[in-house]
């Protein structure tokens, strides 16, 4: 996805946004919708496709703004079935994203940010460092690409049933251009996905989530990974800002404001020896009897230089008896993709670092191919 600092890529604005466009031109506020639909329900690549605009506005659209998606570096399909794209961005970096097919239900999980601005220890993503925010278009664009894998958009099929927020980046740290895509990816003009199906996962951003519960109602997943403060302080460095009581707090808060009957996700990275002890099980029972919610187990995924296991079966099983015994619903997570590193946490993508955080983890003297280039490792 090349600049083109003197157009506006029309895939990042959202309804509003583009109502607002339209009028700016003098145009009604109708097109918006036109257009949308045009863009996000027909796919179109070009103005000239737009047949039921006339050839003056469509002309006037190609010298005001353009339709630009990112350029594709890698579409590698899993053994399981789970797909995974590598995506140049602006800037020469790239993002991953993951396709993951679960029989009529298929679930994209997107990025928000090149690299992650947090350094959560068992993420791969954070390991790499940060470079910068996607833009809406940047992260609305991850959706166009799924569906055109599987040919020309056809507005009667559904492609990807659920977007998860949950690839590279923390959603909350780049919060307008997040809520702008996920509004298109629920407006009934564009994609049209139920708000029970578009999940937006987060750390722990509480003040974020607190103007989150103002502007949208997504759901909500939260990367819990430890029953207490001091554990969760080294696993997930942003609890020592926002402590486990308060994000609990705020996830009550946002669900006062959604009105429904939906539960928080809370997700949890099973880590040998670490976090995955039965007394550790019965310390997060008291934790999630403070909030309605359903608990996802993921046995860590490893990737290269962590010191970090997956525990054994036995281990994962027990941990899941004593939420279940405590009438907390508990699922495991499948570990899906982890032949092509498409994995939960294991999405790296190649991040030019402005944080200079990878070369804590990186040592300099090795190299190894990755995605077809030398990455270190």
């Amino acid at each position: 996805m090349s600049e083109s600092p003197t157009k506006i890529n029309l895939l990042g604005l959202s309804p509003t946004k583009l109502e607002d466009f339209f009028e700016q031109m003098g145009e009604k506020r109708f097109r918006a919708t036109q257009v949308l639909k045009w863009l996000h329900q027909q796919g179109a690549s070009s103005f000239d496709e737009m047949t039921n605009i006339s050839k003056a506005l469509r002309a006037r659209l190609a010298e005001m703004a353009e339709i630009r998606e990112p350029e594709i570096l890698l579409d590698k399909v899993s053994k399981d079935g789970t797909r995974k794209w590598v995506i140049r961005m602006d800037g020469g970096s790239a993002i991953e994203m993951v396709l993951i097919p679960d029989g009529d239900r298929r679930t994209l999980c997107v990025s928000s940010q090149v690299g992650c601005s947090l350094d959560c220890s068992f993420c791969s993503t954070g390991k790499q460092g940060f470079n910068r925010n996607l833009s809406t278009a940047e992260i609305i664009a991850q959706l166009r690409v799924a569906i055109r894998a599987y040919g020309p958009f056809d507005p009667s099929e559904r492609r990807v049933s659920n977007v998860v927020l949950m690839g590279m980046g923390e959603p909350l740290m780049n919060f307008d251009n997040v809520v702008d895509a996920t509004q298109l990816m629920m407006d009934d003009n564009a994609y049209g996905l139920s708000k029970r199906r578009v999940t937006l996962s987060t750390a722990g951003v509480v003040p974020a989530l607190d103007r989150l519960r103002e502007v949208s109602d997504v759901s909500l997943a939260i990367s819990l990974h430890a029953p207490n403060n001091a554990l969760r302080n080294e696993l997930v460095p942003i609890n020592k800002r926002y402590p486990i009581e308060e994000l609990i707090a705020a996830c009550n808060r946002y669900l006062e404001g959604l009105n429904d009957k939906r539960v928080i996700t809370v997700e949890y990275t099973l880590i040998e020896g670490v976090n995955d002890q039965p007394e550790h099980a019965r310390e997060l029972v008291k934790v999630l009897r403070q909030v309605p919610c359903k608990l996802n187990l993921i046995p860590f995924n490893p990737f290269p230089n962590s010191d970090y296991r997956r525990p054994s079966e036995g281990a994962i099983q027990c941990f899941k008896d004593i939420m279940l015994k405590a009438s907390i619903i508990t699922t495991v997570r499948r570990t899906r993709g982890d032949d092509v590193d498409a994995a939960c946490g294991q999405l790296v993508g190649q991040v030019e670092d402005r944080t200079r955080r990878s070369q804590k983890y990186i040592p300099v003297v090795q190299e190894e191919p990755v995605h077809g280039k030398s990455q270190r490792l």
